[in-house]
């Protein structure tokens, strides 16, 4: 049964290591949340290890940025890992072939710049849907508007036989008090028709694979048992946790703050409610990082 705890430090000592969520969790896509940023630093400060693994379609140098601009200071945490690190890597891999349809943003145009670490890198060339062989998607074009905007185009694809590069699994994020659509609401719409996604962020293994190099070449050789992953998405931080095999503590007070009834803690029987229906069993709780 899940455990709901009061702050970090209750259980920080069992582990040696962090594996931490950004959105939701350390920050809210605005500014930090200082509480978060305190218990980070209080947890490093007693020799362990913070990796921030992140859905971000960014790669880290560009995730590294974004937290100093949103005022989360650089010793809270060690290393970054992103779902955007391992997809360009999968794409300049030749994942989704050469030439690829590209929805999201112009600010996520540095996904298809060089990637020094994959050898013989395919050269990737953005084309119209009709010329693509694959798409590559960090989000839709607009994350505030309605999903079925994009279903054309999904459907051309499908029938074409492309398969389409996930580089955010998220579905939702809270950007201060506004949601907005992730790339993995466009690759659950295109997989729900029959189309074939690729995810490289949580929960599949991509990232946490990761996760685990950046770890070792901080020089620390630690035992799954000694690490803690901490998130507020039931579908991805938890489910990614449970897959790997990992405990996890389960921040009510982000994406699922409605559903567990959460002001400064969760409501325990929201909060069973929530973990059943979601099929998720994190092994503590709390309303927020602190």
């Amino acid at each position: 049964m899940t455990r709901i705890i009061t702050s970090l430090s209750e259980i920080s000592d069992r582990y040696d290591t962090l594996f931490v969520d950004l959105w939701g969790c350390v920050h809210n896509g605005i500014t930090a949340f200082p509480e978060a940023v305190a218990a980070l630093r209080a947890f490093r400060e007693t020799g362990g290890a913070v990796v921030l693994l992140t859905n971000s379609p960014r790669a880290r140098d560009r995730v590294e940025r974004q937290l100093d601009s949103f005022g989360v200071p650089d010793d809270c945490w060690d290393t970054i890992a992103t779902s955007g690190d391992s997809a360009r890597a999968a794409m300049f891999r030749g994942a989704v072939g050469r030439k690829v349809y590209f929805i999201g943003q112009d600010s996520d145009l540095r996904f298809f710049e060089p990637l020094q670490v994959v050898e013989d890198p395919v050269k990737i060339e953005r084309v119209p849907l009709r010329e693509a062989e694959g798409i590559v998607c960090t989000g839709p074009f607009d994350p505030t508007a309605d999903l079925a905007e994009s279903r054309p185009d999904l459907l051309h694809a499908k029938q074409m036989g492309l398969k389409l590069l996930c580089a955010n699994p998220d579905i939702v994020v809270d950007r201060g008090d506004r949601r907005e659509w992730c790339a993995g609401a466009l690759a659950k719409m295109y997989t729900e028709m029959g189309g074939e996604s690729l995810y490289f962020g949580k929960p599949h293994p991509p990232i946490y694979d990761l996760a685990y190099r950046r770890l070792a070449a901080l020089g620390r050789d630690v035992s799954r048992s000694r690490i803690l992953a901490i998130g507020d998405g039931a579908q991805t931080d938890i489910a990614g946790a449970m897959g790997e095999d990992i405990d996890s503590l389960f921040i009510t007070g982000g994406l699922a703050a409605e559903a567990t009834r959460t002001t400064d803690q969760p409501d325990e029987a929201a909060l069973e409610t929530f973990l059943r229906a979601e099929q998720v069993s994190p092994d503590f709780a709390i309303g927020r990082l602190r």
